[in-house]
């Protein structure tokens, strides 16, 4: 699904993965059926209960009965994000968001509940990776309005002198999927470690202006290439002060630089991945190599309505053409 964009360790996590769930499907299935074998398998009566007797239902009618166990999917298999779709599409603007409608939407409030009664064994993997991308954030704004911070995500359970509190992203706010975590748990036990897919961090807007902007839609999982592809594109090529690329110089995200990793073992496969959101001689460029990278500022400023209009941190200085290749490996 990644091309040549995606690593050999993470393929490897992600058939690693889809094997995972097939077993748990499986799994599932059993743990369905078994109580209506082993009922049929040793003919067990119930005890008379008190009253009129119901007739016993005939061979076909229980036939019909277990096939109907079989056929039906289990409750809660279909999640539905429209309610949270509705919400971004009438709120957020552009990656801006209006954290006081969502804290006075009741809507928002009954599709956290919801996250937390869905059920994921019946899913594929597209579905699943798009609930865990709404969980996180949902709750990322979820923890914004809670605490009602108006500045900075990170002010949030901050450290004080020599007190080291949780931080933001290590309260255990998130419902679902009949789960309690944190929002690093979403981000790295199960977004990172268990799907091995690296645009992913593209699509987690963590509050900050600094991260990738949070998209007017919810994710799906018929839409999700699509909606993968297009939240890099926007990332990477709308957004100079964060990325750009200068020659052989590569300025990136600290988002990215941060989780190089995921893209690969190397610097170059790196530049790779992103390479595929390039045209021209820059895609020719990064795909080749040798590339450096450098980290661009970060940008920690709420990602909120009220900062719409602020003024973009500098973007990187232009490198001139004959210091590029002096400039050294991250």
């Amino acid at each position: 699904m990644y091309g040549s964009a995606k690593s050999r360790v993470s393929y490897s996590r992600r058939i690693f993965n889809r094997w995972r769930h097939a077993w748990r499907v499986l799994l599932g299935t059993v743990a369905v059926l078994w109580p209506v074998g082993t009922a049929h398998a040793l003919q067990v009566s119930p005890a008379a209960p008190a009253g009129p007797q119901a007739p016993a239902a005939s061979a076909s009618a229980s036939a019909s009965a277990s096939a109907s166990v079989i056929a039906r999917p289990a409750a809660g298999s279909r999640i539905d994000h429209g309610p949270f779709d509705a919400l971004l599409r009438a709120h957020v603007v552009n990656g801006f968001v209006d954290y006081d409608a969502f804290a006075r939407a009741p809507e928002f409030a009954q599709y956290l509940t919801s996250l937390d009664r869905a059920r994921l064994e019946t899913l594929d993997e597209d579905e699943r990776l798009a609930f865990w991308i709404n969980v996180y954030n949902a709750y990322t704004i979820q923890l914004i309005v809670s605490h009602r911070e108006t500045a900075s995500i990170r002010n949030i359970n901050r450290t004080l002198g020599v007190l080291r509190l949780k931080g933001p992203w290590s309260e255990p706010l998130v419902h679902a999927a009949g789960r309690t975590l944190t929002l690093d748990d979403v981000q790295h036990r199960i977004l990172r470690r268990d799907f091995g897919e690296p645009r992913v961090h593209f699509t987690l807007a963590c509050g900050a202006i600094g991260c990738p902007p949070l998209r007017s839609e919810a994710y799906t999982g018929p839409q999700l290439v699509d909606q993968l592809n297009d939240q890099a594109h926007r990332f990477l090529r709308r957004s100079p002060e964060k990325n750009r690329l200068e020659e052989r110089l590569l300025f990136l995200s600290p988002v990215l630089v941060a989780f190089r990793d995921d893209f690969g073992p190397s610097r170059q496969d790196l530049a790779r991945a992103v390479g595929q959101w390039f045209e021209g001689d820059d895609r020719k460029r990064l795909e080749k190599g040798p590339i450096f990278i450098r980290a661009t500022p970060f940008d920690w400023a709420l990602n909120s309505k009220a900062n719409a209009n602020r003024k973009p941190l500098a973007a990187p200085k232009i490198v001139p053409r004959d210091s590029v290749r002096r400039a050294p490996p991250m």
